[in-house]
C-alpha cells in the first residue's frame, strides 16, 4: 500500500493511521470476494442453470460495505477530489489553509453521516427488515459502515492537525 503523505506522528496516530489502511485493505478483499462470488455465479449459471441464490443481494450489501471502507483512506490519503486550481501555485501555508477547510468540511459531514447511519441502524434493529431471498438483516451491513464512519472522524482529526501544521509551520516535519 502507497505511503500517505501525511507525516507519521505518535504512537496513538501512527496506529490510527495503519488502522485505517488495513480498513481499505479489508475494503479491497471484500470486492475481489464479490468478483469471486460473481463470476462462480455466472458460470454455475452459463454452466448448470443454477446461480448462487441472492448473489445480488450480497453483491449490493458487500459494494456498500467496500466503499465505505474506503473512505476513511481516501480522507487519509488526501485522495478526494480536489480543485487544484486554487492550490496550483499558492504556497505551503495557503495549501496547509486550503487543506484545513477542507479537513474542517470533511469532519463535519463525517460526523452528519455517522449521526444519520446511527439512526438508521437504530431504525433496522427495531423494526428488522431482512434481505428477500438470504434474509440477511439490514442492520449488519450498517455496523461495518459505522466503523468506517468512526474511522472516518479520526482520519479527519489527522488531517486537521496535519494541515493546522503546515499552515502554521509552511512545511511538514
Amino acid at each position: 500500500m502507497a505511503e500517505t503523505p501525511t507525516p507519521a506522528g505518535t504512537g496513538s496516530q501512527s496506529l490510527a493511521r495503519r488502522v485505517i489502511e488495513w480498513w481499505a485493505v479489508g475494503g479491497g478483499i471484500v470486492l475481489l470476494g464479490i468478483a469471486l462470488m460473481t463470476s462462480w455465479s455466472a458460470a454455475t449459471s452459463l454452466l448448470i442453470n443454477r446461480p448462487l441464490p441472492g448473489d445480488f443481494e450480497l453483491t449490493e450489501i458487500l459494494v456498500a460495505v467496500a466503499v465505505f471502507a474506503f473512505l476513511p483512506y481516501c480522507q487519509l490519503a488526501d485522495a478526494n477530489v480536489t480543485a487544484d486550481i486554487f492550490t496550483a501555485h499558492a504556497g505551503p501555508r495557503a495549501v496547509g489553509a486550503f487543506r484545513l477547510l477542507a479537513s474542517v468540511l470533511a469532519l463535519g459531514a463525517s460526523v452528519v453521516l455517522a449521526w444519520r447511519t446511527w439512526a438508521g441502524f437504530l431504525d433496522y434493529r427495531e423494526h428488522v427488515e431482512t434481505t428477500a431471498i438470504l434474509k440477511i438483516p439490514i442492520w449488519s451491513a450498517y455496523v461495518p459502515a459505522l466503523l468506517s464512519l468512526g474511522l472516518l472522524i479520526v482520519a479527519c482529526l489527522l488531517t486537521f492537525k496535519d494541515s493546522w501544521r503546515l499552515m502554521r509551520r509552511g512545511r511538514t516535519d
